[in-house]
């Protein structure tokens, strides 16, 4: 098993919980030197607050514990959308792993590819991103 199985392995079964829960199947590990730092599932219908995704409550677990978040990982079963996409950015995440697109509202997807855009000026360089394949 290499190290994106292990991390991805971890995200369905976060993407698991999500959906016994009625949320969204989606889950997220945030990695910094081969450990999560950070865990999230959706929780936009538990707490009322669209702002919720996996990926934003990966990172806010991670920012809560005192992790610091630039140069990390950021996995994910999901395509981080848009919001996700402007949270990645700000925190200096150096990659994202995902496996399945979300169409027009996914970060990678133009015109608001704000997952890949190398053009802001406000921000370093775009993180790598990586499209995983379950085997």
């Amino acid at each position: 098993m290499n190290t994106h199985d292990q991390f991805m392995q971890r995200c369905y079964e976060l993407a698991a919980i999500a959906a016994s829960e009625g949320e969204s199947p989606v889950g997220s590990v945030l990695v910094s030197n081969g450990l999560i730092i950070g865990e999230g599932t959706e929780k936009s219908r538990q707490l009322k607050d669209v702002t919720r995704h996996a990926e934003v409550v990966a990172i806010l677990d991670a920012l809560q514990k005192g992790k610091p978040t630039a140069g990390s990982i950021l996995y994910s079963n999901v395509e981080p959308c848009i919001l996700c996409s402007y949270a990645i950015r700000h925190y200096k995440i150096a990659e994202v792993v995902f496996e399945k697109h979300t169409g027009e509202l996914g970060g990678t997807h133009a015109p608001f590819n704000l997952l890949t855009a190398a053009d802001f000026t406000s921000w370093d360089q775009p993180p790598v991103i990586t499209v995983y394949t379950r085997k």
